[in-house]
């Protein structure tokens, strides 16, 4: 089974959740996204539960595929079935309860949440940012003193070689 999530940043791009997350962890995912980082009108950006940052999510997970997986079930477990069946005050109750009891098992969310929202193209204009890569242009550094290194580099190598 395939479906696609429309973004404002692209075209539809196709998502099968038999090589990424199911359907129900996806929507487990969505309502969690929702309640780390709710919309907002005041500074004009997206919840994280915005269909083109979920889309970003379940694209990028790599490493943590697994993990996430392993989560977004025992969330569900521990709703007695769906996160998403419930109403929004008893999804945010449950929530706070498991925060308060196995924070961190939830890290594996807020990273993959984190990452996504904070490439969003809404976002980064919020804050300020332009949205773009930061290569070719690159963005400016502060120039740092690099004789600090010295004493480092005359140590020689600590590592023993093989």
């Amino acid at each position: 089974m395939t479906f696609s999530i429309e973004t404002p940043m692209t075209e539809p791009q196709p998502i099968s959740p038999s090589d990424q997350l199911t359907l129900a962890e996806v929507d487990c995912l969505r309502c969690i996204a929702g309640h780390m980082i709710p919309a907002s009108a005041r500074h004009g950006v997206p919840g994280a539960d915005d269909p083109g940052i979920i889309a970003d999510m379940v694209r990028s997970l790599d490493r943590d595929r697994a993990e996430l997986q392993r989560v977004l079930r025992m969330i569900d477990e521990f709703a007695g079935g769906r996160l998403s069946a419930l109403a929004p005050a008893e999804q945010r109750d449950l929530l706070a309860r498991h925060r308060k009891d196995g924070a961190a098992t939830l890290a594996v969310i807020e990273a993959v949440v984190s990452r996504a929202y904070y490439r969003d193209d809404r976002v980064l204009k919020s804050i300020g940012m332009e949205p773009r890569p930061p290569f070719p242009a690159g963005y400016p550094v502060e120039q740092i003193d690099l004789t600090l290194l010295d004493p480092v580099r005359q140590r020689g190598s600590i590592v023993r070689e093989a």
